[in-house]
């Protein structure tokens, strides 16, 4: 799908009417529990006075009409009973991710695609979407709060790879993006994969961002950090010329930075397919799968696409849904 020439469409229309808004990145390195409805500490301001906000009453529509799952279907799942039984989800995701998870410090909610799922699966196990414990991770921390049974479940633009499955289990997957290459909006030298050969190209540790830029251009000068706020600030200090990772967080930063960056239009790498991560050997694979397959089946992944993306890059038509367990 042509997913960059569209935001490249809107991104023009937003610098046309919209002031410069900051988005800060993954607010720091370190996993921080905190409960779905605690205060956060973090500076970020969200794009909620700029063009491109979510449509908040949209979104917690969406949410409230989350169907809570029969008492037979959750006892007929091991993990799903100790949920149950522990009156809450464990979360691991992101607040700073601007599209998939995002802290609305106005209002103390969490918004975005990811946390639509995530909302909606509590909702599903608990009959109640804000019984969630949330647990920030990197793109670093991400297998091993699983491992440690720091969470039951990671919804984080994650993407499945062997690697990781020989670490953890996925359901899903739930979506499917490429690698997108954001360069500052004075840039004019880097226009396509092949023009990164010879760059300083940021990208994010424990990501699928270095192994992917390593055989487009085997000649960039790879930089790795943690977070996608360090990536962007060295981006924005000139330290790299580049910056790559998954497309979907990219327009995130288009959409909160109106006229600061741009995206160029050739995406990069394979089908990048994400996942939910489970801890290995439950049965919250398919659990989790059957869940995914009624938000599909129900028209409920095309609505909160739509609210958390499409509405919001200028996008007018939903992707069709990956299929799970492919």
């Amino acid at each position: 799908m042509a997913l960059n020439d569209i935001i490249l469409n809107r991104r023009q229309a937003i610098i046309a009417g919209a002031n410069a808004v900051v988005l800060a990145g993954l607010a720091g390195c370190s996993d921080s529990s905190d409960s779905g409805t605690s205060t956060s500490t973090s500076s970020s301001t969200s794009a909620s006075s700029s063009e491109g906000a979510i449509d908040k009453d949209a979104f917690d529509a969406i949410i409230k009409a989350g169907e809570a799952a029969d008492a037979s279907v959750i006892s007929a799942s091991e993990w799903a009973s100790k949920v149950k039984s522990a009156g809450s989800l464990r979360v691991g995701s992101t607040r700073t991710s601007e599209l998939f998870s995002y802290l609305d410090e106005t209002d103390n909610t969490l918004r975005g695609f990811d946390a639509g799922l995530y909302q909606l699966l509590t909702a599903y196990i608990l009959g109640d979407a804000t019984k969630f414990d949330f647990t920030q991770v990197t793109s670093d921390t991400r297998e091993s709060v699983l491992q440690n049974d720091q969470v039951d479940a990671v919804f984080a633009t994650y993407s499945i790879t062997d690697k990781r499955k020989a670490l953890i289990d996925f359901a899903g997957p739930y979506f499917t993006a490429h690698q997108g290459i954001l360069v500052m909006a004075s840039n004019t030298d880097i226009n396509s994969a092949a023009d990164l050969d010879g760059k300083n190209v940021a990208v994010q540790s424990g990501s699928t961002g270095p192994s992917i830029v390593e055989e487009v251009a085997p000649k960039a000068v790879l930089s790795e950090y943690s977070t996608d706020e360090e990536a962007r600030a060295a981006l924005e200090q000139g330290r790299v010329d580049a910056y790559v990772i998954d497309e979907t967080l990219q327009e995130g930063s288009i959409v909160a930075n109106p006229g600061k960056y741009r995206l160029v239009s050739e995406t990069i790498g394979p089908d990048d397919p994400y996942g939910i991560g489970l801890a290995k050997g439950s049965d919250a694979v398919d659990f989790v799968n059957a869940f995914l397959q009624k938000v599909e089946d129900d028209g409920v992944w095309k609505q909160l696409w739509k609210v958390c993306i499409g509405d919001r890059t200028g996008q007018t038509e939903a992707p069709e849904p990956p299929t799970i367990g492919a």
